[in-house]
């Protein structure tokens, strides 16, 4: 009878012990490869020769029989792999190799166990009377063992738990009051964590995603989102090579939440998840960028990541894979180790090798007007242009030819970076009308850019407003210029270059109109007529250009706080930063700052300051159409209304500009100094006192004499 009880233990039935599962399958009420939830080895019924208080202790005994049977089937499906030489892929579904490393930890547990009953037999044998109490007094401590872990079992089952979800079962399981018991589990999830350790050397050692099974809580990206673009978001995403590192790096990986252990926080994820997609565009350089580092023989290949510095990485991931426990701070610096030399070897790639400065002065220089001699004479050049409206096919072939003659004025030959710089104008999707219509009976298009259509939900001022600059971007420079940043920036080329031509259309309006009346003064003079014709011409137009002047003060003074108190002042803090930084995430965030505080501080995410702002300049564009064409007492009353709209914006926008909201925060800091140069003598707060009330007077203009 011993013997029979010792072969129960070990999970084998028979006359003493019966396992009603077994009489279940028989008949068919139980699937064969289901776990039990409750223990079926009993004593059989029909024993009469035990007395009822061994029956009992014999029927507590036998469960541990049954949680050794469950446990080692548990451990057999989890291990094997004889899937693999039959194909069968439906099998493969159902794999873990998280569930195979936990099935291993619990063969270490079950061999112990088996050991401690061949004790038992041992000690049965050795002994002239043996007794039950033998077998009881040996096997009691698997009693806080097996049952734990048969629980265990059933709910990784159930759920079908594996993965980043298993670790987190094991882990929370370890914080119990059983010594024994915790270290049982500890020593599972210490084989968990192998699988995990090797996972992350795979990841972040040689940049490879191991992950048969969709396990590791870093997985590839599936089935990408298909997202809006206009037509010039999908030139500058042309832009980008087709290396397989670029679409990694922006598209190709990311956490997945639900398998990442809760012990592990989000931010470490995310430096496993930065190091290594850094490590993969480190080892697969494209084969443009290696040729040229061939031709300047400088380090290739595997010298972008030094054999030196992987290793380095490896021996961290071992040390943390030989502990014989997870230790939280240490792995959290090993991590923030590895990051940093990522990040490291990534800032030397693409600050040192790939010149990022250059290329960042070459956008400062071109998107956003630091070369102004060259857009200055662009505008000069295709301002006849410009007083058309665009055409449907030719406008983009229209503009290249003044922009071709401001290169060949302004631009050197010595400049390696203007080769990169191409000129624009997206497809118009409505007619746009001659720019020399009425405005409010005109309607203009507004190239249906949508880096244009961010500025304001108001439309454009006329159909040149789509004009863009795209910028040629080489490996590995596409990890800092993103599509996102490119747009960003031709966001704020589109607004400053409508600034600069406003001003130059002021200014050309004044020279115009100058020319005229000196003109009209010669003739009247050689001809000696009276000049009380010609000083009364210029008393009528006297209201009219403090009207200009009123306009151009605004405008460049607007001008000047933009490039200089804003770029300028953002661009010395972004050029400390490259200096201090040497780690890559730190230079992309810093860089992110530096056009957010441009876009900020420029007032074009402010829908009401850039509405007030568009309405402005489409005032003074109408103005300056009028006056050169001095369209005699027709156009009287149309100058009055701009006028009028022009006063009611102008003290609109100071008035929202200097609230506490604007100059009282940090987000402008230079926004007072703006203030002061607009109001050095008290005009405009003088004029804006109730201006969202009161329409005041305008001076009247007298009607326009030949």
């Amino acid at each position: 009878m011993l013997h029979e009880l010792l072969l129960s233990l070990l999970g084998y039935t028979g006359d003493l012990v019966v396992d009603d599962k077994e009489h279940r399958l028989s008949v068919g009420l139980s699937p064969e490869n289901s776990i039990s939830d409750q223990c079926t080895f009993k004593l059989a019924s029909d024993i009469s020769f035990i007395q009822s208080s061994e029956r009992d202790i014999i029927e507590k005994t036998i469960t541990l029989g049954f949680y050794y049977r469950e446990l080692d089937r548990f451990a057999m499906k989890s291990r094997n792999l004889s899937w693999i030489r039959c194909g069968n892929e439906g099998s493969k579904k159902n794999q873990s190799v998280y569930r195979r490393a936990i099935a291993n930890g619990l063969v270490e547990v079950l061999s112990v166990y088996r050991s401690a009953v061949l004790h038992v037999e041992q000690k049965l044998l050795s002994d002239h009377l043996p007794i039950l109490a033998t077998v009881t007094q040996s096997l009691n401590k698997f009693f806080v063992l097996l049952p734990p872990l048969y629980e265990l079992i059933l709910e990784i089952e159930r759920d079908g738990i594996s993965g980043g979800k298993l670790l987190n079962l094991l882990h929370k399981r370890c914080h119990c009051g059983v010594p024994e018991l915790q270290t049982c589990i500890q020593r599972l999830l210490w084989h968990g964590h192998q699988v995990m350790y090797n996972q992350l050397a795979s990841w972040m050692v040689y940049g490879i995603l191991h992950d048969q099974y969709g396990e590791f809580f870093i997985c590839k990206q599936e089935g990408n989102s298909e997202r809006d673009s206009s037509n010039m978001s999908e030139k500058l995403a042309r832009m980008s090579v087709n290396d397989g590192s670029l679409s990694d790096w922006h598209l190709g990986f990311h956490i997945s939440l639900d398998m990442l252990p809760e012990y592990i926080p989000m931010h470490i994820a995310e430096s496993i998840l930065f190091a290594g997609k850094a490590i993969r565009v480190l080892r697969n350089p494209s084969s443009a960028f290696r040729s040229v580092d061939a031709r300047h023989k400088k380090l290739m290949g595997d010298e972008l990541l030094p054999q030196s510095e992987a290793d380095k990485i490896e021996s961290m991931l071992i040390n943390l894979k030989e502990s014989s426990e997870f230790h939280k701070r240490s792995f959290e610096g090993a991590v923030d180790s590895i990051r940093a030399i990522a990040a490291s070897h990534l800032w030397q790639l693409v600050v040192v090798r790939a010149d990022l400065n250059g290329h960042l002065k070459a956008i400062k220089d071109y998107f956003l007007l630091a070369k102004g001699d060259f857009f200055q004479t662009f505008l000069e050049e295709s301002r006849q242009l410009m007083r058309l409206p665009p055409r449907q096919s030719t406008a983009e072939a229209d503009l290249m030819v003044p922009f071709r003659l401001a290169v060949t004025k302004t631009i050197s030959d010595d400049d390696k970076y203007f080769s990169r710089v191409m000129l624009r104008m997206p497809a118009i999707g409505t007619n746009i009308k001659s720019s020399k219509v009425d405005v409010p009976k005109s309607k203009y298009a507004d190239g249906d850019s949508s880096l244009s259509s961010d500025f304001s939900s108001e439309m454009s001022l006329d159909g040149w407003d789509g004009i863009a600059l795209e910028y040629s971007v080489d490996w590995p420079l596409q990890l800092f210029f993103t599509q996102e940043v490119l747009s960003r920036y031709c966001r704020i080329f589109q607004y400053l270059l409508r600034l600069k031509r406003m001003q130059m259309e002021l200014e050309k309006s004044w020279e115009s109109v100058m020319q005229q009346d000196h003109s009209i003064f010669s003739k009247r003079h050689v001809e000696r007529v009276n000049g009380s014709t010609s000083q009364q011409r210029r008393q009528c137009f006297r209201p009219m250009w403090r009207v200009r002047e009123h306009m151009a003060f605004l405008i460049r003074n607007l001008q000047f706080y933009i490039q200089v108190d804003v770029i300028e002042s953002q661009w010395n803090v972004l050029q400390a930063h490259i200096e201090e930084s040497r780690d890559f995430a730190e230079l992309v965030e810093f860089h992110q700052e530096y056009l957010s505080a441009l876009i900020s501080q420029s007032f074009l995410d402010i829908g009401s300051v850039s509405r007030i702002l568009d309405g402005i300049m489409k005032l003074c564009l109408q103005f300056c159409w009028k006056i050169e064409n001095q369209e005699t007492n027709a156009s009287t009353n149309e100058l009055e209304r701009i006028t009028e709209e022009f006063n009611k914006k102008s003290n609109s926008l100071y008035t929202i500009l200097r609230s506490s909201r604007l100059a009282g925060s940090q987000r402008a800091p230079f926004l007072r100094r703006f203030l002061l140069r607009l109001n050095f003598n008290s005009y405009f707060e003088q004029t804006a006192q109730g201006v969202m009330n009161v329409i005041r007077p305008t001076p009247t203009i007298p009607p326009l004499q030949r």
